[in-house]
């Protein structure tokens, strides 16, 4: 099977403030009202000039089932406008060049995987060619990706391992795809989902940090984190949620400097305040893209505001 697609290269919400703090610190016996005075407090920052360093109060520890899965789906519905191109970053026209793809982007970034692929798959198109590759001379083309060593190991224990047991075809199941060298669950589901169209969840750093800030799950294993989130979502969204949250966390929802000013889900994050609250200093944080980054699209948290200037809709709903 050939699947083509040409992807943009890319690399890589309310309440906040010391203000905010004192006031969880006061209503702490009270918190039932955590989930309407978050997203209060996060207007009056977002109002002011100067960022916000703490953390937001978090919404209520008896938060329902139903409110986590209509705040989840609710972000994951306001994501896609904002991203409505989201996609793999990796450059692959079939399932074997992203397979190859999936696994030399671990610990690099995509945009230097699309700048080294070019020439491993001129050289090997196919199972068969690198299977028999001289591994010194894999290791050169592969050697900007870092770790070029170990990973030459896996491309061509990888292509082996097709052409033995697969007949040089990429499996389409789950199951056969994890037992490849170098294939985990997170490139197993990219595998899946992108070339075979087979829904599946990619949790990969930047979805494990976000998902985490949205308070989705307290789980930290990957594949812990895959169930729960899954289980907040219907199957058909899972692939299309991976581009989203990873988009997002590569363009704004930063691991060291959240954009948390110029983010568009602002009023539904309950770790918003840990990055820059300042809508103008905020919107120098975001990472703009090769192929787009819809800047044109993108509502400041001030856009949610109902005419008396209150948030809306409050934090959970949705």
């Amino acid at each position: 099977m050939v699947v083509r697609r040409d992807s943009a290269v890319g690399e890589q919400a309310s309440g906040g403030g010391r203000k905010t703090a004192r006031t969880t610190k006061k209503t702490a016996a009270a918190p039932q009202k955590a989930t309407a005075a978050a997203p209060k407090k996060a207007t009056a920052a977002v109002k002011k000039a100067g960022p916000a360093k703490t953390i937001a109060p978090k919404p209520p520890k008896n938060e329902s089932r139903t409110a986590l899965v209509r705040r989840a789906r609710r972000i994951n519905r306001e994501l896609a406008e904002v991203y409505p191109y989201a996609h793999p970053e990796l450059d692959f026209e079939n399932p074997f060049q992203l397979i190859l793809a999936t696994v030399l982007s671990a610990q690099t970034t995509d945009l230097r995987v699309n700048q080294t692929t070019p020439a491993l798959f001129a050289r090997y198109p196919t199972p068969e060619d690198l299977a028999a590759a001289n591994p010194e001379e894999v290791e050169e083309i592969l050697r900007p990706t870092g770790f070029f060593r170990a990973k030459t190991k896996s491309v061509i224990g990888l292509s082996k391992a097709l052409v033995e047991q697969f007949d040089g075809e990429v499996p389409g199941r789950l199951e056969d795809l994890v037992k490849l060298p170098g294939v985990g669950r997170k490139t197993a589901f990219v595998v899946l989902g992108n070339a075979f169209g087979r829904p599946g969840i990619t949790v990969d750093t930047h979805f494990q940090r976000l998902v985490k800030r949205w308070q989705w799950t307290d789980q930290t294993d990957p594949d812990k984190i895959e169930a729960a989130v899954g289980a907040l979502f219907p199957k058909s969204d899972w692939t299309m949620l991976s581009h989203h949250v990873i988009f997002h966390g590569r363009r704004i929802c930063h691991a060291r400097k959240p954009a948390c000013g110029a983010c568009p889900i602002a009023p539904l994050c309950p770790a918003y305040g840990e990055g820059e609250t300042d809508p103008e200093k905020a919107r120098k944080l975001l990472k703009y893209e090769k192929g787009g980054f819809p800047g044109q699209r993108l509502k400041p948290p001030q856009a949610y505001l109902d005419a008396g200037g209150k948030p809306a809709p409050p934090l959970g709903a949705g």
